[in-house]
């Protein structure tokens, strides 16, 4: 007999309902800490432990809301789009910008997992974690790497990105839009672009073209390897 939970629309549910949550205390407190993604996922994983639900069956319910992620990807097109004058006038230190963040981004993490002695097939999984999701599970299968752990790290990065660009505008005063965005996009993903929504359109163009730009950039060095 099935239970509750093996209906999709249950997992469905449970995930709205948790990133509501997520939102309601973010507004509440204005706190970048409190992301409301953050906050969802904990929900979900303690609400699955507490009520022994498998993994396999919270997937049934969630392969739906990961359909979402192209669509909702496609949307930083929207700010792009009301800005390609500006991105057309930028669109050479957009390009050098985001190509050296990459560079730096994926060469940073293979060195500091040398230097402290990870496992190399954990080093692998690590390389494309600021890459937009989809294209990370490509390199990692290209490196020989884990899936599974490419897309947590991906997660992770996306929102530690959006809970400190906030505070790292500030303590380095980092004035320019443009400067600001392609930052964002290029070390924080989509995850971190939806934070760049918020701040600014100008932020948003240049952190959604970033993200696009980067994940060519990482594809291209890895091929290149």
């Amino acid at each position: 007999m099935l239970s509750f939970w093996d209906n999709p629309l249950s997992i469905i549910l449970l995930c709205i309902i948790s990133y509501k949550i997520g939102l309601y205390i973010y507004a509440k407190t204005n706190l970048a800490i409190f992301n409301p993604l953050f906050i969802a996922i904990f929900l979900i994983i303690m609400f699955l432990q507490k009520f022994n639900i498998a993994l396999t069956t919270f997937e049934n319910g969630g392969k739906f809301i990961n359909m979402l992620l192209c669509p909702a990807t496609i949307m930083l097109a929207v700010p792009m789009y009301k800005q390609r004058l500006l991105i057309k006038k930028n669109l050479l230190p957009i390009a050098v910008g985001t190509v050296f963040g990459s560079i730096i981004s994926m060469s940073s993490i293979y060195f500091a997992c040398n230097w402290l002695g990870i496992d190399n097939l954990v080093t692998k999984s690590l390389i494309p974690k600021s890459t937009t999701t989809p294209i990370a599970i490509e390199i990692s299968n290209t490196l020989g790497g884990i899936p599974a752990l490419t897309v947590a790290a991906v997660i992770v990065t996306g929102i530690l990105g959006s809970i400190l660009f906030p505070l790292i505008i500030k303590v380095f005063k980092m004035d320019n839009s443009i400067a600001s965005g392609i930052a964002i996009g290029t070390a924080s993903h989509a995850l971190g672009s939806a934070k760049a929504v918020e701040i600014g359109e100008v932020e948003a163009a240049m952190s959604g073209i970033a993200v696009g730009v980067a994940g060519i950039a990482s594809v291209i060095m890895i091929l290149l390897l």
